[in-house]
C-alpha cells in the first residue's frame, strides 16, 4: 500500500534521509524504531509533503508529487506529535473536521454532527465527557486524543502516526494501541508507526524498521529487526539485558 523508493531529504549539507527504500502491505503494523536524530520524523514529514525530497513516494500505486491533497486524505491520514491550535473549537469540531475530504466541501464537513464515523471516533477515544469543551483547556493527553479521534473519523486506508501515545497515560497507551491493532484486523488497511519504545512496538508490531544516521540498519518482521546485536549496534547499550533489567523489578 506503501512504496518508498530511493529517498533522501537534505538540509544544506546535511543529509537527514539517505536514499532509503521499503514498503507496507496491508495487514502491516511497521514500526519505525531508532534512536533520537535518527530521521524517524522526517519519513512522516516527507510522506506528508511538508520537506522538499528526492525519490518516490507512492500510496496505493500513485506517486504522492501526482496526488492533490484532498485526493491523498481519502488514502492516508497523519497523526503528528504535537498540535499548534489558535482557534477556540471544539473537541467535537476538531474531529468532525477529519471528514472534509470525504465530503468534498468544507463547509459540509464542518456541520456533518450525524455521521457515525465520528461519534465512533469520539466514543473508541474516550472523548464523550469533553466533546463540548474548547481544545485550548485540554492537556496534552486530552489533545492527542482529540486529533487521533479526527484520524479515525477521516478513515483512511493508511495511517502514519508519529509517536501516537507520546503525551498518555498508560490506560490510553494500551488503549490506542490496541485500538489500532483491531483498526488493520477489521479493515483492508496498513500502519506506519513512529516509535521510541520498543516494548509497545515489539509487542504491537508485525514489520519494523531500524534507522540509524538516516539509513536502515534492518527491516523486515520484528523478530527478526530487533536482534540483540542490531540493537545494541545501534542504541550503543545492551538493550535486551536492560528490558529484562526493567521486568524485573515488577516480578513479585
Amino acid at each position: 500500500m506503501i512504496k518508498i523508493n530511493n529517498l533522501t531529504v537534505e538540509f544544506g549539507d546535511k543529509k537527514i534521509l539517505n536514499d532509503i527504500s521499503f514498503s507496507v502491505h496491508e495487514g502491516d503494523w511497521l514500526m519505525v524504531v531508532g534512536p533520537n536524530g535518527a530521521g524517524k520524523s522526517t519519513i512522516v514529514n516527507a510522506v506528508s509533503k511538508a520537506v522538499p525530497y528526492t525519490g518516490d513516494i507512492y500510496l496505493k500505486e500513485k506517486n504522492i508529487r501526482d496526488l492533490k491533497s484532498i485526493e491523498q486524505a481519502k488514502i492516508m491520514g497523519v497523526l503528528n506529535q504535537s498540535h499548534n491550535v489558535a482557534y477556540s473549537f471544539t473537541v467535537e469540531d476538531i474531529v468532525k473536521l477529519g471528514r472534509y475530504a470525504n465530503k468534498g466541501k468544507f463547509l459540509d464537513s464542518y456541520f456533518d454532527t450525524n455521521s457515525s464515523k465520528v461519534e465512533r471516533a469520539i466514543e473508541i477515544t474516550g472523548l464523550n465527557e469533553i466533546r463540548y469543551q474548547s481544545v485550548l483547556t485540554l492537556s496534552g493527553g486530552e489533545l492527542q486524543r482529540t486529533f487521533l479521534a479526527q484520524l479515525f473519523a477521516q478513515d483512511p486506508e493508511i495511517l502514519v502516526l508519529d509517536e501516537p501515545t507520546n503525551h498518555l497515560d498508560l490506560v490510553y497507551q494500551k488503549q490506542i494501541f490496541s485500538l489500532v491493532e483491531d483498526w488493520i484486523k477489521e479493515n483492508k488497511c496498513c500502519v506506519v508507526s513512529i516509535v521510541h519504545d520498543l516494548s509497545l512496538a515489539k509487542k504491537y508490531g508485525n514489520k519494523a524498521m531500524l534507522l540509524n544516521h538516516g539509513e536502515i540498519v534492518r527491516t523486515g518482521d520484528v523478530s527478526d529487526v530487533f536482534s540483540k546485536e542490531d540493537l545494541k549496534k545501534v542504541y550503543n547499550m545492551d538493550v535486551y539485558g536492560w528490558m529484562n533489567d526493567l521486568a524485573e523489578v515488577w516480578k513479585d
